[in-house]
């Protein structure tokens, strides 16, 4: 009888497609993946360490799911990814409830790991790991939209991130490979590409052979059935012209970009190696948005950086003011072991930093209301998700929401037929400070 193996996924859309790797070796390899931990004979934690929250959230869940284990109703509990790529020492020897220790490299050795589970508790060795279109992976997101892993690693020095030392080195996949994974996806029914990567901008230039993102997106724009093609964690200082004009001009690259700034303020962006200063995040800004008139600009913000000054934060304050993002996340610092971050003098006390995060917030809050509040009486093309809510209606996007980070638009009057993958025109009525509300337009 097939051993049972229960996957659950921490962390980032990257993190979700090795576990969805995982789930294919493993099916190829005889195993039966099942939905519920309680119902598996072993359990597979694919954690996140990115960022404290992401870590404790990470060892809550292992020590959960270990109480299965002491129940007797799981034999074997497996912690993979970032977690264990980091710690794996201080783990094996904190953890003794934990069987096998895997480190992110490992993914696609993951069944013959299991079966000679007897001869060693710890599997990390240096991330080269890149899966590819022959690559068996079953997917966990909804049938119309996937993720694809265009790129792995990172080769910036970002004084705050231990992301180069999880992942690896940036390494890109050849573009048949992707187009050829975008085809096969499509002809299951995919309708949205989501392309992700620790740096896109990245993507192509360690293989000097020519590729390029730009060279990605034109043979992507081929592929029969794919209707969206979207661009997350793209780098401010590598997108050129040529790019910049292709997603202005192409009819299904969303004009969407996922940009993380960091700060504002130079001295803060010197002290966290971004290579940019304040002046430079704005003329990106300015470029990006006269490039492509109505691009939808996602970023990311850190407060409470080592040293920052209140008028380090004022700065971003009025930085985040004045270029009023559609999109925003903000993350309060926290000090990750092994970065340059984590010996900076001027550490910033908690309590500040979570004041700050409140006030970027509340101000985003107040321009993510106003840019919805301006789309009343707008026609909007809509994406549906799901014909349930919890409002009770059908929910999508539009090409200006990403899935899992952002809004939904809701539609008051569901119509019989409607499915998800479908797409229809909405006339905007409602907004709030990130949602949406409409109703289907007669056609």
């Amino acid at each position: 009888m097939a051993e049972k193996i229960n996957i659950v996924s921490l962390g980032c859309a990257r993190n979700l497609v090795d576990s969805e790797v995982m789930t294919g070796v493993l099916r190829r390899a005889d195993y039966e993946v099942v939905a519920e931990a309680d119902k598996a004979d072993i359990v597979l934690v694919n954690t996140c360490s990115f960022i404290d929250a992401a870590k404790e959230e990470s060892v809550d869940t292992i020590l959960e799911l270990a109480r299965l284990k002491q129940e007797g109703s799981l034999k074997t509990l497996v912690v993979a990814g970032c977690l264990p790529q980091r710690y794996a020492g201080q783990l094996a020897s904190e953890m003794p409830e934990v069987d096998l220790f895997i480190g992110t490299g490992e993914v696609p050795q993951i069944a013959e790991i299991l079966k000679s589970r007897r001869t060693q508790r710890v599997y990390v060795g240096i991330p080269s790991y890149l899966y590819d279109h022959e690559t068996p992976r079953v997917r966990s997101t909804a049938s119309h939209t996937a993720f694809v892993k265009a790129s792995e690693g990172c080769d910036h020095k970002c004084a705050f991130c231990i992301i180069p030392q999880l992942r690896g080195p940036h390494r890109s996949r050849p573009i048949d490979s992707i187009v050829a994974e975008a085809a096969a996806l499509a002809a299951d029914g995919v309708k949205e590409i989501n392309l992700i990567a620790q740096d896109l901008s990245a993507y192509g230039r360690e293989r000097r052979d020519g590729t390029t993102l730009y060279g990605l997106l034109r043979h992507l724009g081929r592929v029969d059935g794919i209707e969206w093609i979207r661009l997350l964690y793209a780098y401010p200082n590598f997108l050129d012209d040529a790019l910049l004009d292709f997603i202005r001009d192409s009819g299904k690259v969303c004009k969407y970009i996922d940009i993380p700034f960091q700060h504002a303020s130079r001295r803060m962006l010197m002290k966290m190696r971004r290579g940019k200063s304040g002046s430079a995040v704005r003329e990106a800004i300015e470029k990006l948005r006269g490039a492509i008139p109505g691009v939808t600009l996602r970023t990311s913000l850190i407060v409470g950086f080592p040293g920052e000054t209140d008028d380090d934060f004022r700065e971003l304050l009025d930085f985040v003011e004045e270029s009023e993002f559609d999109r925003l996340g903000v993350f309060k610092y926290s000090i990750e072991e092994g970065t340059p971050a984590a010996a900076m003098d001027g550490q910033v006390p908690q309590e500040i930093k979570e004041a700050r995060w409140q006030e970027v917030m509340d101000i985003q809050a107040e321009i993510s209301r106003k840019k919805n509040q301006g789309l009343i009486g707008m026609i909007q093309r809509v994406m549906i998700d799901g014909l349930e809510s919890d409002q009770g209606m059908p929910h999508g996007r539009t090409q200006g929401h990403a899935p899992e980070v952002d809004g939904a638009v809701y539609i008051a009057d569901s119509r019989r037929g409607l499915r998800p993958g479908d797409f229809v025109d909405v006339t905007i009525t409602e907004a709030s400070d990130y949602d949406l509300t409409g109703e289907i337009t007669n056609a």
